[in-house]
């Protein structure tokens, strides 16, 4: 085993999200937008860090209603920024405000986010990494591909002999799919 597979299981933290959250398939758009948003705040932080405030950010961005988040003015920058169960960054902060916005036009032009990230799938790590840049804010390549890669659309998040790896290729994420029709990565 390599990587995360070997130092999160056991972990208080780690183990959880290791075996129950990270590489699994998701569905629903309020989901995707919060690992989204979760990736985002990572940047230039520990995952463990992230991990630890995970609920304070449901609690402050109102579970991630995406209609919600997209309605924010003002006074919610103030209180996210003033927050202390979150990452108190206006970049951050903006970001999730702004790509809870681009998320409804998707879903408005695709019927949900998760229907727009099908519709471009497959695509290599580049391509993703420009279309994200097209589409949304705050969005660079290790947070592109960090998001993909936890939410089953790029292969990687888990060793061959993790015994989650297995779990979740039972679920026919859309890296494994693509792959057996011979997409290279």
């Amino acid at each position: 085993m390599s990587g995360y597979c070997r130092i999160a299981p056991g972990h208080e933290w780690h183990g959880p999200y290791h075996a129950e959250h990270y590489g699994f398939p998701i569905a629903d758009d309020d989901e995707l937008f919060e690992r989204l948003i979760l990736e985002i705040n990572q940047a230039g932080l520990s995952w463990l860090t992230i991990l630890k405030k995970q609920q304070g950010f449901r609690d402050a961005y109102h579970g991630f209603k995406i209609a919600k988040v997209a309605r924010y003015g003002e006074r919610d920058r103030t209180r996210l920024l003033n927050d202390a169960g979150i990452i108190r960054n206006k970049l951050k902060v903006n970001a999730a405000i702004e790509n809870a916005k681009r998320i409804q036009a998707l879903q408005k032009s695709h019927g949900s986010f998760a229907e727009w990230l099908a519709a471009h799938h497959p695509l290599t790590k580049p391509e993703w990494m420009k279309l994200f840049k097209k589409t949304f804010v705050f969005t660079g390549g290790e947070i592109v591909g960090e998001f993909l890669m936890s939410i089953g659309y790029l292969p990687g998040a888990h060793a061959a002999d993790c015994p989650v790896y297995k779990k979740i290729g039972k679920l026919k994420p859309a890296w494994l799919a693509a792959q057996k029709k011979g997409m290279k990565y």
